[in-house]
């Protein structure tokens, strides 16, 4: 679903900090950024490159976008959508964002002024990055634990 709220948001902070690099995917949405460069939708791989690579992801508080974050070990700032914007159909992204909030490396904004407030200071001083990011996970799980699973299972 469009999230125009977050494009627009980090359209306007780009403009105000042109010295770091900014890239939008806003698939369906109606506003196109003019100060940072877009694209409507990234295959995966390139998707999870440009997380990768990122310094700061922003996103909304998708579960997707979550473990996105946390495969590349990169700090998460998310905007939840609202139902009462038409952002999405229920407001479930609120509860996300209350949970995963509080770990470490997920950072989650009220609103767009204090998206913009946390990005400046997320992305200000590059030597946090490491204390910002989330710890890195696996996209698989541990062969010992699916071992002990299937033996549970087949006994």
């Amino acid at each position: 679903m469009p999230f125009d709220r977050l494009t627009r948001a980090m359209d306007d902070w780009a403009a105000a900090n042109p010295d770091v690099p900014v890239e939008i995917q806003i698939g369906r949405g109606n506003y196109e950024p003019r100060h940072a460069k877009w694209v409507r939708k990234l295959a995966l791989p390139d998707y999870q490159a440009r997380v990768a690579g990122c310094a700061l992801f922003v996103a909304h508080c998708g579960m997707g976008s979550i473990i996105s974050a946390i495969e590349a070990g990169k700090p998460i700032l998310m905007l939840p959508r609202l139902e009462s914007r038409g952002e999405h159909n229920t407001d479930h992204q609120l509860a996300t964002a209350k949970h995963v909030g509080v770990r470490p490396g997920l950072h989650v904004a009220a609103d767009e002024a204090d998206l913009k407030a946390r990005a400046t200071a997320l992305i200000g001083d590059a030597r946090k990055a490491d204390r910002l990011a989330p710890a890195r996970i696996s996209r698989f799980a541990d062969p010992d634990f699916t071992a002990r699973i299937r033996a549970f299972i087949e006994s």
